[in-house]
C-alpha cells in the first residue's frame, strides 16, 4: 500500500524531471540565438575570457534579470495564488513597453510564442491557451518568463523554486552561447555556470522583497548593449 510520504516523493520526482525538460538549454524555443546584449560587449573586447564573461554574468543577473524576468515570476505567481489572472496580462504589458531595446522586444514575443507552442503540446493548460489566443489577437505581447511562471504554477512548484529554475535556463543558454562565441572551454563555461548559480539564490532572496513598483528596473550599460546589438556589422545572436 502506498502511503503519502511515497506519493509526495513522486510527486517530487514529477516536478524535477519536467523542470529539468523545460530549463534545457536544447529545449526547442530558440532561445539559444540570444545574448541579452553580451555579443555587443563580446565584439567591443569587453568580454573576452571566461573571468570577464562571469563578471558581466553576474552584473546580468544582479540588475537585469533581478528586476526584469526574474521578478515577473513572482508577480504572476502571486497574481495567480490570488486569481488574479487579468494582471497577468498586465505584467506582460509592463514587461514589453519598459523593454527600450527592439531586438531584445521582438526576440521576447517569438521565445514567448515558440514556449507556448512547445509547452501547449506537452501539457493542457487553459491558462496558457487563452495566453496564446491573446498574443494571435495582438491583445497581449508575450514574454517567456510569463509562460514559465504559468506552467511552473501548473506544476505546483513552488514559487522561490520557480524563480531559480528560470534564472538556472537563462545562465545555462548564455553559457552555451559563451562557449560557441568567446570561445570558451567547456570546463570554464561550468565554472561559470556553478558562479550564477550561487548568485541566483541572493538574486531570488532580493527578488521576495520587491513589488511591482520595481518592475523593469535596468543598468544603462546593458540596454545601450542591447540596442547597440541591432547595428554590429556582423552577428552570432539576437540581443
Amino acid at each position: 500500500m502506498t502511503n503519502n510520504s511515497d506519493k509526495e516523493k513522486t510527486i517530487i520526482t514529477w516536478q524535477i524531471l519536467n523542470i529539468l525538460q523545460v530549463c534545457d538549454s536544447a529545449f526547442p524555443i530558440g532561445s539559444f540565438n540570444h545574448s541579452y546584449g553580451m555579443e555587443t560587449y563580446l565584439r567591443e573586447d569587453v568580454i573576452c575570457d571566461a573571468h570577464t564573461f562571469n563578471r558581466w554574468l553576474t552584473i546580468f543577473f544582479k540588475n537585469q534579470y533581478l528586476y526584469n524576468e526574474g521578478l515577473a515570476v513572482k508577480l504572476v505567481y502571486e497574481l495567480l495564488e490570488k486569481n488574479e489572472k487579468n494582471e497577468v496580462w498586465n505584467i506582460d504589458q509592463l514587461l514589453t513597453v519598459q523593454n527600450v531595446a527592439m531586438e531584445s522586444r521582438e526576440g521576447a514575443k517569438l521565445v514567448a510564442y515558440r514556449k507556448l507552442d512547445v509547452v501547449l503540446e506537452l501539457f493542457d493548460i487553459d491558462l496558457l491557451r487563452e495566453y496564446k489566443e491573446r498574443i494571435d489577437k495582438n491583445i497581449s505581447y508575450g514574454n517567456p518568463a510569463i509562460v514559465f511562471a504559468i506552467l511552473m504554477h501548473y506544476l505546483n512548484v513552488k514559487k522561490d523554486m520557480a524563480i531559480v529554475s528560470y534564472g538556472y535556463s537563462v545562465a545555462s543558454t548564455l553559457v552555451q552561447s559563451a562557449v560557441r562565441a568567446i570561445p570558451l572551454g567547456q570546463k570554464d563555461g561550468q565554472k561559470v555556470l556553478q558562479n550564477a548559480l550561487s548568485t541566483l539564490e541572493g538574486v531570488r532572496e532580493e527578488i521576495e522583497e520587491l513589488s511591482i513598483d520595481d518592475l523593469g528596473y535596468n543598468i544603462p550599460g546593458l540596454e545601450i548593449s542591447q540596442m547597440n546589438h541591432e547595428i554590429l556589422t556582423f552577428r552570432l545572436f539576437m540581443s
